[in-house]
């Protein structure tokens, strides 16, 4: 079993450093307490509601900022996962790096803008990673992309255990009863991969948005094994990873086997 830290944090817009230092400090709390894979929110370190493209850009990182090191060092033996505005030669991206003691392996450019992100943020132009680690192999997409079947399931077809979603989900209203819509796309797109998903989510209000809090730890079967209140806290889980790998359902049924993507070709196209 590998356990699993989706950390909920409350972020605040322009305030770089202090979003570094809590954002290290849950980091190197999660992994003293037992964690072996921590996911952080979208846009932890620089917050979301920007003014201007100039603010956006601002508050950007490169993946070789000193900040990543100041990760990779709270990380010890686990693998984390962090969003961030990234600097780029000509652009600023939504993204999300996956790293470990040894810096950051990966980055991730989310590709499907929410909204008023495409005022500040260029798309991302390329596949979701998916990275070998000790724990089992992680692919890394972030908020609106799980709303994507198709990116999705390319996810799972590049053999990601666990899909890390680094995400802010601003307040909508909920029926009575009712999971907030974007957990229960996590539910779905967990069952139909057989994937476990881990997804991080903001807190608190800022200029004037309500975030959801729906940071949530979904298994292999779709089953909803870890949530966080409403405030600042952490979804603990303990995941089998490797039942990712088998994507049977029944004596008869795989998942992936099943596909007919000799059918699927106007959907593709």
């Amino acid at each position: 079993m590998t356990r699993v830290a989706a950390v909920q944090l409350a972020p605040v817009v322009g305030d770089l450093d202090g979003n570094v230092d809590r954002a290290a400090a849950a980091v190197e709390r999660s992994v003293a307490e037992g964690a072996q894979i921590v996911v952080l929110p979208e846009l932890a370190t620089s917050g979301y509601v920007f003014e201007t493209p100039e603010e956006a850009r601002s508050l950007a990182l490169r993946p070789d900022d000193e900040v990543f090191g100041r990760f990779a060092a709270a990380a010890g033996d686990a693998t984390v996962v962090a969003g961030f505005a990234e600097l780029g030669e000509d652009r600023v991206s939504n993204s999300a790096a996956l790293l470990d003691a040894s810096g950051v392996r990966a980055v991730y450019r989310k590709v499907h803008l929410w909204d008023q992100e495409k005022r500040f943020f260029a798309p991302g132009d390329a596949r979701p990673p998916v990275v070998e680690t000790p724990f089992g192999r992680v692919g890394v997409m972030i908020c609106f992309d799980l709303e994507f079947p198709e990116w999705t399931r390319i996810a799972a077809l590049a053999g990601a255990d666990l899909l890390a979603v680094p995400t802010n989900w601003p307040l909508v209203p909920v029926s009575h009863g009712e999971r907030p819509p974007e957990v229960q796309i996590a539910i779905a797109t967990a069952r139909m991969n057989r994937m476990a998903i881990v997804c991080a989510d903001r807190v608190g209000v800022e200029r004037g948005v309500d975030w959801t809090g729906g940071t949530s730890v979904v298994d292999a079967d779709g089953a909803l094994v870890a949530r966080v209140g409403t405030g600042p806290g952490t979804a603990w889980a303990d995941i089998d990873l490797l039942a990712s790998r088998d994507k049977r359902q029944a004596e008869l049924v795989d998942l992936i086997g099943d596909r007919r993507p000799d059918l699927y070709g106007p959907l593709v196209d």
